[in-house]
């Protein structure tokens, strides 16, 4: 996205590979930017601001990310664009971020009036001024938001409603502008100020997903074995990191350095129960709801109730799931409860993963301790995490990536 708005080639190495953001090159390749790719390098060439094309019909499939910050990027231009999605993206809400964009001078609207996809907007770049946005939902309607403001023609202030979920994220969108060289002046997570300005291109190392990571650690803790991860070090601003700091209240040991991290779980993987606030990294939520399965007191998972409006409603889901694998399991509007099981499942257990790629890569962290775990439809994980089952089965035998 940065890249996309700075004048210039931006030549961007250890990009993530997978089905979101073959989706983001695509649409940005439809808006008149130029990307070649190799692997996980990637060369993307831009001409500063507003996109070079009048119209564009975007199919962001599931990529949530993608159908946001697109919104924000179309608005800066001159004319029509439709914005969509699969059946699940347009029971996705996205008019928090239609709304704000129009009190800057946008004017976007729900095709079907429903503040979800399909979107249209129809672009006449953004004014500036004061806008207000919900932060209750995600994160990501302020982090489009920011990376477009920039652009707009006077300075741009957003000020949060309700409580900003996932705040580091935002963090993390405030660094990368600055690493492209614009300035964010903000008032903790309520108020921020962008002055117009641009982006300057570069070359830029992406750091290792946390996200992903936390499978890895979470395998190693119900194992009881250990993993190092690479490019991911104590400087991380990832909110998703502190996902070890959980294991390590759980009986878990780790070791930060500055570009990588080792993670070692408890002799024979018994791990302690207890309350967590994942409000912060809500997409470990899943992973953690699944290492409760071997600790020995329940375990419960607070704050989290923006996972329903994920790929799927991710609380229902793994209740049922869990449920599934013989476990006791209370579900909360915006909370989960697991018990440990009482016993291993003695025939395997057919698991669903509903188009979801991260109950596909959670529940498969059970497969590294119980021998009749079956994940069905495991291509899912094409979304963010192509080659996860052959790394998991890797690190599972021994093998180093």
């Amino acid at each position: 996205m940065l890249a996309a708005l700075a004048r210039g080639r931006t030549r961007l190495d250890g990009a993530l590979v997978a089905e979101d953001s073959e989706v983001m090159l695509r649409a940005l390749e439809q808006l008149g930017v130029r990307v070649a790719s190799s692997g996980g390098s990637l060369s993307v060439t831009a001409e500063g601001g507003p996109v070079a094309v009048d119209s564009a019909d975007l199919n962001l499939r599931l990529s949530g990310t993608s159908i946001r910050f697109l919104t924000a990027l179309v608005a800066l231009g001159e004319g029509e664009f439709r914005l969509d999605g699969n059946q699940r993206m347009r029971e996705r809400p996205i008019q928090p971020l239609l709304d704000a964009l129009n009190l800057l001078g946008s004017n976007a609207r729900s095709v079907h009036a429903n503040g979800c996809p399909p979107v249209v907007v129809q672009a006449r770049g953004l004014s500036g001024g004061v806008a207000t946005v919900d932060g209750s939902i995600s994160s990501q309607y302020l982090s489009a938001l920011l990376m477009v403001a920039p652009y707009a023609s006077a300075p741009v202030t957003l000020c949060v409603s309700g409580e900003l979920q996932s705040k580091p994220f935002i963090d993390m969108t405030i660094d990368m502008m600055a690493e492209f060289g614009v300035s964010v002046e903000r008032d903790g997570y309520e108020r921020f100020l962008v002055a117009p300005s641009g982006y300057r291109a570069r070359d830029y190392l992406v750091e290792g997903d946390a996200m992903s990571a936390g499978y890895f650690w979470a395998a190693a803790a119900v194992t009881g074995g250990s993993v190092t991860i690479t490019n991911l070090g104590k400087r991380t601003r990832q909110g998703d990191a502190r996902f070890a700091e959980v294991l390590v209240e759980m009986g878990c040991r780790v070791e930060w350095h500055d570009d990588w991290c080792k993670l070692s779980g408890p002799q024979g993987g018994r791990l302690r129960g207890g309350t967590f606030d994942l409000n912060d990294m809500p997409d470990q939520a899943q992973t953690l709801a699944v290492v409760a399965l071997f600790a020995d007191g329940p375990v419960s998972i607070l704050n989290i109730g923006n996972l329903r409006v994920k790929e799927t409603d991710r609380l229902t889901a793994l209740a049922t799931e869990l449920t599934r694998m013989g476990a006791r399991v209370v579900e909360g509007d915006d909370e989960i409860t697991v018990w440990p099981l009482a016993s291993e499942p003695e025939q395997p257990v057919l698991l669903e993963t509903y188009g979801d790629h991260r109950m596909a890569m959670s529940l498969a962290v059970a497969g590294a301790r119980l021998p009749n775990v079956v994940i069905k439809d495991p291509a899912c994980v094409g979304k963010t995490y192509p080659g996860f089952f052959t790394d998991l089965l890797d690190v599972l035998e021994g093998r180093r990536l």
